[in-house]
């Protein structure tokens, strides 16, 4: 069975290239355009990873990463942040909010894909 990413992004076009990348390599892919919409998708069901942003509307990066660390049954999901966003001082906070990694915007998608696999497979 395909593992299920949640694709967090207030880029249609940032998400759609996500999508595309994750989905060409069989897995399947659900889409949220902030952190709020992304905490009622996983209301709504079990993801095995989950790639956001960090520079949203309404609720960030960040927050989404201790929303999600906050809650037992989401825990330990694993989270990559994917954002233009290089400075240290933000990856440390992203760290210790609990993400798991960090990919620079632009990405190529065989870096995506090589991230994804080493941390769900």
């Amino acid at each position: 069975m395909a593992k299920t990413i949640l694709a967090v992004d207030d880029s249609a076009s940032m998400r759609q290239m996500v999508s595309f990348t994750l989905k060409q390599d069989g897995y399947d892919v659900v889409e949220a355009n902030d952190g709020h919409e992304g905490l009622a998708r996983l209301k709504e069901r079990r993801f095995d990873m989950i790639i956001t942003d960090l520079n949203m509307p309404r609720l960030d990066g960040i927050e989404l990463v201790r929303s999600v660390r906050a809650n037992p049954t989401s825990r330990g999901l694993p989270i990559v942040m994917l954002t233009t966003e290089s400075q240290d001082a933000r990856k440390l906070e992203g760290k210790a909010a609990g993400a798991t990694g960090w990919i620079v915007k632009p990405f190529k998608p065989e870096q995506l894909l090589a991230v994804v696999k080493r941390v769900i497979g």
